[in-house]
């Protein structure tokens, strides 16, 4: 069974200029997800998916294969992510290079390990998935959420929970942003990449941070740093 893992690295970031491929604890960030792709033994060919010519060369040089420059069409800011999979998959079906399974993989997930990919590809074949992604509980219950209007007026957007405590409502969970391991020909039939049988794999919030902002580097940063703290501790 052949897999392929698709990191998606556009080169246009505008709050976080050059963000795929900045120093992250001294190595471009993107490094890290072609780093653990490869080390986890999984993958047949690991490709970088970019329209900017710096990213590729870095792609290539840590070991990654960039057979193709991404259209302009899905390098701007509304391009999905499915529809930069397209892309990638339409391009190896008229190369008549077949795989049955792909990760997307982002090019900021340095929290990222080989052990999770391997536990995701596992999970997706045992159980017969369409599709597999790492998710992380929300800190606080949304049941007992607020909403806020323009004249910062608050209001529950759930009323018949208030009165409710926190701990017997149902856990929530977020997509923690990171990789989706998935079936090619269902996810090309759906367009989705959460489909009806999408199981999720509960990873702690400390191993979860979505880079956006200057801010949530520094922060990504920190948490990098505790998590390589407590494995040299253990």
């Amino acid at each position: 069974m052949k897999s392929i893992a698709i990191i998606t690295a556009r080169g246009g970031s505008k709050r976080i200029p050059h963000k795929n491929i900045k120093l992250f604890y001294g190595r471009p960030i993107i490094e890290y997800s072609i780093e653990v792709a490869l080390d986890s033994g999984l993958f047949n060919e690991v490709m970088v998916s970019t329209d900017d010519e710096r990213i590729a060369e870095i792609a290539k040089n840590a070991g990654a294969s960039v057979p193709f420059m991404r259209s302009a069409k899905n390098s701007d800011d509304f391009s999905t992510t499915a529809e930069v999979l397209g892309e990638v998959l339409g391009w190896y079906n008229k190369a008549r290079i077949m795989y049955e399974f792909a990760c997307c993989i982002y090019p900021t997930a340095p929290f990222i390990t080989a052990g999770k990919l391997q536990q995701a590809y596992n999970t997706l074949i045992t159980k017969n998935a369409d599709s597999v992604l790492p998710v992380t509980k929300y800190p606080s219950s949304i049941w007992r959420s607020l909403q806020m209007d323009e004249n910062n007026k608050i209001a529950y957007n759930w009323p018949e929970y208030q009165g409710r405590r926190s701990q017997d409502l149902p856990h929530a969970f977020y997509d923690c942003g990171q990789f989706y391991f998935f079936h090619i020909q269902r996810f090309l039939q759906s367009g989705k990449l959460i489909m009806d049988n999408t199981i999720g794999l509960e990873v702690p919030q400390s191993e979860v941070q979505d880079i956006d902002v200057p801010e949530d580097w520094d922060i990504a940063e920190l948490k990098f740093n505790l998590a390589k703290k407590h494995d040299r501790d253990n």
